[in-house]
């Protein structure tokens, strides 16, 4: 399988995936009670997460002829999408707030998160001549962030990296200018370690920046640093790796200065306690070799797919539950290192497993 880097994703994402067993192929825009169909053919449509789309990318080119037309908008204008039934599944990398799951449970059936994987938020910078682990704690990114630190060559940056030369470039900072929750995970590590972030900007998937200039999307915080000599900005890694940018080493709860990877990505997950809506979040966890800017990632859909009104009918909703069945099994799982994510840990993969078994249609299971 050749796994293709990450094209352009502001737009919508066609993905395309194969189901064994093919039904009708006609799309619906109210939910069908016929049970004729015994497969899953036709299109789906989804939005939500930038972070995790060039995994679903990855997925559902593995699969044909069912096509899912994705829209990589940012986590919170996926959620408003499912809510108000414009799209068959929603994408989101925070869990469900309260108020979320009132408004999708609105549709007629309740919400279901189901975790798919989890990916680093990196810290990438563009500043020639300074190579890829620049060190830097919590507080140091957050004072970049509140506009406290402007230029490379600041004393907390020296004191942190010494032997290394720092330019007295001027940082530009880099911001999403949407819903994201990349900018969810990015700003709650920030909260959890500094005080003066938490209060004067707070955490969550819209926040007031103080400084810095926003792009849209993790496509769009990309193009921006890699574009402006100087700049700083989070985005997932699998973006960070397609623009060889150089990211920085965090220091961690433990004390130690990690670089996002595979291995300390997956070590951030190590004793996840996942509550019964399966609505985990991971903040500054505490392994020596974890990486504190490790995000989880959803799909949401309703629990009944047909009874909330789904738009696409019952051959949107088997597709949908073909598509999260395909991504939690062994073969989706394996693509995850091969684009730069991690696999979800085994009890996690398992109460996963079980949310998408559990996912109907008018009353019948789906068979996910």
């Amino acid at each position: 399988m050749t796994i293709k880097r990450i094209g352009s994703l502001a737009g919508v994402l066609l993905l395309t995936m194969g189901l064994a067993a093919c039904g009708s192929s006609s799309k619906k825009s109210t939910a069908t009670t016929s049970t004729s169909s015994n497969g899953a053919s036709g299109t789906v449509s989804g939005a939500g997460s930038t972070f995790a789309a060039p995994v679903y990318e990855q997925w559902a080119s593995q699969l044909s002829p069912l096509t899912v037309n994705y829209q990589a908008v940012g986590s919170g204008a996926g959620i408003t999408a499912l809510a108000s039934k414009t799209v068959d599944f929603g994408a989101s990398d925070p869990p469900l707030k309260s108020a979320e799951e009132a408004a999708i449970a609105k549709n007629g059936s309740p919400p279901v998160q189901i975790p798919m994987f989890l990916g680093a938020i990196t810290v990438s910078y563009n500043l020639p001549g300074v190579k890829t682990g620049l060190k830097m704690e919590g507080k140091t990114i957050a004072n970049i962030w509140l506009g406290k630190i402007t230029h490379w060559n600041d004393s907390e940056l020296k004191a942190l990296n010494p032997g290394v030369s720092l330019p007295s470039t001027t940082i530009t900072v880099i911001h999403r200018s949407d819903s994201s929750g990349t900018t969810a995970g990015f700003t709650s590590f920030l909260a959890a370690v500094d005080p003066e972030f938490k209060s004067k900007v707070g955490s969550g998937k819209d926040v007031q920046w103080p400084t810095g200039t926003g792009a849209k999307g993790n496509a769009g915080v990309a193009g921006a640093v890699a574009q402006t000599t100087g700049a700083v900005g989070y985005v997932e890694q699998a973006y960070a790796l397609q623009h060889n940018f150089t990211y920085a080493a965090v220091k961690n709860a433990a004390g130690n200065f990690v670089a996002p990877s595979l291995a300390s990505t997956t070590a951030a997950a190590a004793g996840i306690v996942v509550p019964a809506n399966l609505g985990f979040a991971i903040v500054n966890p505490k392994g020596a070799e974890a990486y504190p800017l490790t995000s989880q990632t959803f799909i949401v859909v309703n629990k009944d797919l047909c009874k909330a009104g789904i738009p696409g009918g019952e051959s949107a909703a088997k597709g949908v539950g073909k598509f999260i069945s395909y991504g939690l099994s062994s073969a989706g799982q394996s693509v995850l290192a091969q684009a730069d994510y991690a696999a979800l840990p085994a009890a996690v993969l398992s109460k996963s497993t079980a949310a998408a078994a559990s996912l109907q249609c008018n009353g019948a299971s789906l068979g996910a």
